[in-house]
């Protein structure tokens, strides 16, 4: 973002106080730590934290201008400032104009399960022939989505956007600020129960990502969901989307075939058509299904399957996402560790099943959380689905495990399934029986931080 002093506080509705009208601010930050020099400072408020504590720090590591909270007094003597009613809704138009002003065509990516390694494969696919932005890490939220749009400039020729939630009204407002030109749901699972009650609340929420999609845009949804075209007709959305469905059933646009899985990745062809085979490095059928969305998208925006099979052969997940790594013992350590909900679970338990050649397979598995009520039952559930004959030892952790534990307990041998109660006795427990030739799996909810044991097992 480069932009004048006038502009932002035209663009935000603020009032100046000091600064120079023509003075030019470059860049957007909310974190001292990351300043640059020319940068405009969001001090955003927090349960146990306010932003203006640091609007001085800010001026000194370079910031030319700030936002200023009009509830807190005067800003600080010296240092340019926009007074605002609200930061946050102040950061928030801002990257909604500021979107305006750009040629950029946006792609938005929401779901329950899927969105970031989607987004990741769609980006490398349009990265073939395009100058391509991309949502970074997790800031897909309400601050992250208007950070991610204000670091692009006006070379940016495409952008892919995600978009998370934890309620409803939250993808509305994102997909208000970004304007999408394309909008991808990949599927509606479990994660938010505890806050949106239903599947078909959470549906409904995801799918709000239609109302801002531009007239002509495309929609890319899961067809195996019978939720989305249910609720489709009351969604309010343009009268001229067009819709792409994808999955795994005969009534889609797009389905994948010849698919084969290996710790390496996938490959398979699309609607049955050999002459062009396509590749991901990522395994599981999971990852494969959502790679028809990026099909899609590629195929929207111009390029040919060939391009669209280059760039998907390409693409670097974001980290945590099904990662392969190879410890120094040869153990092979699938870390699935970044989240978790039942589907997700699933699909990962699924991928260890089929994998061939490997000695011993092992499952670490940890909570699931926010799925409400039904969350014990959920984990008694994934317990049920471990099979001995395919899955060697099952190892969990955290409360909500427990029942995973104690359900998988009453199929498997005795002394193949643990729960445990500290991460380091989990590494320990690994380490007693894996080594060259075999592969454990690390699934759990963010909260759970199972990528330590990761780095115990890769440090062992």
């Amino acid at each position: 973002m480069t932009l004048r002093f006038s502009d932002i506080v035209r663009m935000t509705g603020g009032e100046p106080r000091g600064g120079d009208d023509t003075a030019v601010v470059r860049g957007v930050s909310k974190d001292t730590r990351t300043i640059e020099a020319g940068n405009l400072y969001v001090p955003l408020i927090g349960a146990r934290f306010d932003g203006h504590e640091f609007v001085r720090a800010a001026h000194a590591s370079g910031a030319s201008a700030t936002l200023w909270q009009r509830d807190h007094g005067e800003p600080p003597e010296g240092v340019p400032a926009i007074v605002v009613d609200d930061t946050l809704a102040a950061l928030q138009r801002l990257a909604a104009r500021y979107r305006e002003r750009l040629p950029v065509r946006i792609v938005g990516v929401t779901g329950s399960n899927g969105k970031t390694t989607t987004k990741d494969m769609i980006a490398a696919v349009l990265a073939v022939r395009y100058n391509v932005h991309k949502t970074e890490g997790n800031l897909n939220g309400d601050i992250g989505l208007p950070l991610m749009i204000l670091q692009m400039d006006e070379r940016t020729e495409l952008a892919v956007l995600e978009m998370g939630m934890r309620g409803i009204g939250e993808i509305g407002l994102l997909t208000d600020i970004a304007r999408p030109e394309a909008a991808v749901v990949t599927m509606i699972g479990e994660a938010h129960l505890e806050m949106l009650g239903s599947r078909e609340g959470i549906a409904r929420a995801k799918l709000e990502i239609l109302r801002s999609l531009r007239e002509g845009g495309l929609f890319v949804a899961s067809g195996d969901e019978p939720l989305i075209d249910r609720l489709l007709p009351e969604t309010p959305k343009p009268a001229s989307m067009r819709i792409v469905r994808f999955g795994t059933g005969a009534g889609n646009d797009l389905t994948a075939g010849d698919i084969e899985t290996d710790a390496d990745g996938a490959r398979f062809v699309v609607n049955g058509r050999r002459e062009t085979k396509f590749s991901i490095p990522l395994p599981g059928r999971h990852n494969v299904v959502n790679a028809l969305a990026a099909v899609a998208i590629g195929r929207h925006f111009g390029l040919t399957d060939e391009e669209i099979a280059s760039g998907l052969a390409a693409m670097r997940p974001t980290g945590m996402r099904i990662e392969r790594l190879v410890a120094p013992s040869g153990l092979t350590v699938l870390n699935d560790a970044y989240n978790a909900s039942p589907t997700s679970t699933r699909a990962s338990i699924e991928l260890l099943q089929e994998l061939g050649g490997f000695r011993r397979k092992i499952a670490v598995l940890g909570d699931m959380l926010e799925l409400g009520e039904g969350g014990p039952a959920f984990h008694r559930e994934i317990g049920a689905l471990l099979n001995p004959e395919r899955i060697d030892y099952v190892y969990t952790y955290g409360p909500l495990s427990k029942g995973i534990a104690e359900e998988a307990a009453a199929a498997y041998p005795e002394g193949r399934v643990h729960w445990f109660e500290n991460k380091e006795q989990i590494a320990s427990a690994v380490a007693s029986v894996a080594g060259a030739g075999d592969v454990v799996l690390v699934k759990g909810s963010r909260g759970m931080r199972l990528e330590e044991v990761v780095h115990m097992l890769m440090q062992s």
